[in-house]
């Protein structure tokens, strides 16, 4: 069992060799993650497994003969029962809840940053469901039942405490330097909530997001009166 002291272990699987070693590299620079064995199949990960000993597996959700998907099941089906996390270039609604419903706890994309990536495998050990900000809205979606678009509003609804604070902060027009200053936060992380906020809330830059806080809080008090 991983402590908050140790490096996590992780298993990669992807069939892309280049891209599996260059993500292993990326990993393993943060420090806080060791990759304790990498495949290049569901069946050649399922064959390491228990030597790796990993905490999470990543794996790749297209890949011959049987794709991600199966390895989950297939870990499930062996009684392996840490967090299997899905990291891929689909972005489709469909793909996303077949792998919630097949037992994932996290919908990662290839294009995410690392530390993204760090952070998902992170909170994923703690036990946490994590997902790709720019598939928040068709999570909603999906939790909503199909039957209705996701509104701006709803996502409200999954941002975190600090991101609605970082976000009252853009609705008065300050820079990222200065809501650093005024939450005692670093400037690279101010950045970080800045993008997983546009990303949630599907806007396309920070003075979007102001006016959209503007607007919410508008509207908010308008329900009041």
């Amino acid at each position: 069992m991983n402590t908050q002291t140790e490096a996590i272990r992780v298993l990669l699987v992807d069939d892309h060799t280049l891209f599996r070693k260059g993500l292993a590299e990326l990993l393993e620079q943060r420090g806080t993650i060791t990759v304790a064995g990498i495949a290049g199949s569901g069946d050649e990960a399922c064959r390491i497994l228990a030597q790796a000993r990993p905490d999470v597996v990543i794996t790749d959700l297209n890949m011959p003969p049987n794709g991600g998907l199966s390895l989950l099941r297939q870990l499930v089906a062996d009684g392996w029962y840490g967090p299997v996390l899905i990291l891929t270039v689909s972005d489709a609604e469909e793909d996303l809840a077949a792998a919630l419903q097949a037992g994932a706890k996290g919908y990662l994309l290839k294009d995410m940053e690392p530390e993204d990536v760090v952070d998902a495998v992170q909170r994923a050990v703690r036990g946490e469901t994590v997902v790709a900000p720019a598939m928040t809205l068709k999570l909603v979606n999906l939790l909503q039942g199909g039957n209705a678009a996701a509104t701006k509003a709803d996502t409200l609804k999954l941002l975190t405490a600090r991101e609605h604070e970082i976000l009252q902060q853009l609705s008065q027009g300050l820079s990222n330097k200065a809501i650093a200053r005024v939450l005692d936060i670093s400037h690279d992380t101010v950045k970080l909530h800045v993008k997983h906020i546009l990303a949630k809330l599907n806007l396309s830059s920070r003075v979007e997001a102001a006016v959209f806080a503007v607007e919410q809080k508008a509207a908010g008090q308008a329900r009041r009166n």
